[in-house]
C-alpha cells in the first residue's frame, strides 16, 4: 500500500478548510516550503466530505514514494482528550489506523532508514485514572518510566497506547525486513507559541485574557509535566539521528519530559501565566460534571538523557515566559513565522551552551520571570 496525499494550492486550501458535516472537517497542512497544502487522498471520496468532492477530485495526488524519504517523523494526531470523548471512533481512526496506513507505506518504501512516531505521556496505565483512586495512595505521583505497562482509560490515551502496539508490531516485522529503524517518543504536556487549539490550557487562557473573561478550569489540581514544545522536538531530532547511527542500539521508546520537580498543577500554571501577562489570576473552577482525567502525571526521562544526552534546557518559569512573550508579541501584530524562528534560534543556542538554563539567551524580562516564579512557588 502507498500512502497518497492531495496537493492543494492556497486558494483551494482556504476554500475547503472547516467543518464539512457534523463532527467532521478538513484542515489542510502546509508543506514546509509553503509551496502547497496537503490532505490524505481518501478525503476526496469520503462521504463526510462530500460537499467538497468535486473540487478535491481535481487536485493532483502525491505519494510517499514520490518524496523518497530517509527519515520520517509521524507527528499527526487527534491530540485532544475532550474531543476523543466526543468522537472516539474518529480518534481511533486517526491515531491508530492513520499510523497503520503510514507504516504500511513506509514498509514498502526502499531507502527509509529511521522512523520516529510521537505518541504521548498518557500511554501509561495510570493507577489514578478514572475509577482507580482506591488502588493505593500516591501511586499516580511516581514518574512513569518506559518499562511501565501501557494503558489508557479515555479514548485518546487508549488510542495512543494502541498506537504503541502497532509500532511494536511493524518495528519487529515489516520494518525490520525493510531495514527501517523505528522508535516511539512519549512527550509530556507541551506549551508554546502558535497553539490555538480548543480545550488546551494556554490558548484557552490567551483567549480568555483577550476577551477579558475568566477561564474555567475543569481540574485545577491536576499535575502535568509541562515543557516548551521545542524541548521534545529537539529530542525527536536526536532520536532520529541515533536510529540512523546506531539502529540496533536505541530503545524502542523514550520519554521526553521536564525534571519531575518541575511538574506543576493546572492552577499553578494559570496563575503563572497571569503573572507573566501582568494581570490578576483570572480562573475559576468549571461547574458541572466533566470527563475524567488522571490527577497526576509525571515522566522519568533518565533513559533519554543516558542514550541521547537529552535534557530539558528551560525551567518551567522560563518556558512560560517564552510562551507569554510569543503570544504578547503576536497580539501586537507581529507575524507568527518570524516569532517562531526567533525562539527556535534562541533554543538552538541553548543546545550548545556550556552552562545551565539560567544563562540562556533571549530570556523573558526579570520582572516576568519573577512573577512566574512567585506563582509557581
Amino acid at each position: 500500500m502507498t500512502a497518497q496525499y492531495l496537493l492543494l494550492d492556497a486558494a483551494t486550501a482556504a476554500a475547503v478548510r472547516g467543518a464539512t458535516s457534523p463532527g467532521y472537517g478538513l484542515d489542510p497542512v502546509p508543506l514546509l516550503d509553503g509551496s502547497a497544502w496537503i490532505l490524505p487522498a481518501i478525503c476526496a471520496t469520503a462521504p463526510e466530505h462530500q460537499m467538497h468532492r468535486e473540487v478535491l477530485a481535481t487536485m493532483p495526488v502525491r505519494a510517499v514514494a514520490d518524496a523518497a524519504p530517509e527519515v520520517v517523523f509521524h507527528l499527526a494526531a487527534q491530540a485532544l482528550v475532550r474531543r476523543s470523548y466526543a468522537d472516539p471512533a474518529g480518534t481511533y481512526a486517526t491515531n491508530v489506523m492513520g499510523t497503520v496506513h503510514l507504516l504500511d507505506a513506509i514498509a514498502g518504501q526502499a531507502g527509509v532508514r529511521a522512523v520516529v512516531v510521537a505518541t504521548t505521556d498518557k500511554v501509561y496505565a495510570n493507577p489514578h485514572e478514572a475509577g482507580a483512586e482506591t488502588r493505593g495512595a500516591g501511586l499516580g505521583a511516581r514518574p512513569f518510566a518506559e518499562t511501565d505497562p501501557l494503558g489508557g482509560t479515555d479514548p485518546y490515551s487508549a488510542s495512543k497506547a494502541a498506537t504503541e502496539l502497532v509500532c511494536r508490531s511493524y518495528r519487529d516485522t515489516l520494518l525490520a525486513r525493510s531495514g527501517a529503524a523505528l522508535a516511539t517518543a512519549r512527550a509530556g504536556n507541551v506549551v508554546g507559541g502558535g497553539d490555538f487549539a480548543s480545550d488546551r490550557l494556554v490558548p484557552d487562557f490567551v483567549r480568555a485574557l483577550r476577551a477579558k473573561a475568566p477561564i474555567a478550569l475543569r481540574y485545577p489540581e491536576a499535575v502535568r509535566p509541562w515543557q516548551h514544545v521545542l524541548e521534545p522536538l529537539a529530542g525527536y531530532l536526536a532520536l532520529a539521528e541515533a536510529l540512523i547511527e546506531h539502529p540496533g542500539g536505541v530503545p524502542p521508546a523514550l520519554n521526553f519530559g521536564p525534571s519531575p520537580h518541575e511538574s506543576a498543577s493546572v492552577a499553578q500554571v494559570a496563575d503563572a501565566l497571569a503573572g507573566a501577562f501582568g494581570v490578576s489570576p483570572i480562573w475559576h473552577r468549571a461547574e458541572g460534571v466533566h470527563p475524567p482525567e488522571a490527577p497526576h502525571l509525571r515522566l522519568d526521562s533518565t533513559l533519554a538523557a543516558h542514550v541521547l544526552g537529552w535534557r530539558a534546557r528551560l525551567s518551567l518559569a522560563q518556558t512560560l515566559g517564552w510562551t507569554a512573550d510569543w503570544y504578547g508579541a503576536q497580539a501586537k501584530g507581529r507575524d507568527a513565522r518570524p516569532l517562531c524562528h526567533a525562539q527556535i534560534d534562541q533554543y538552538s543556542a541553548l543546545l550548545n551552551a556550556p552552562v545551565g538554563p539560567s544563562a540562556a539567551p533571549g530570556q523573558p524580562s526579570a520582572a516576568v520571570t519573577c512573577a512566574i516564579a512567585e506563582a509557581l512557588a
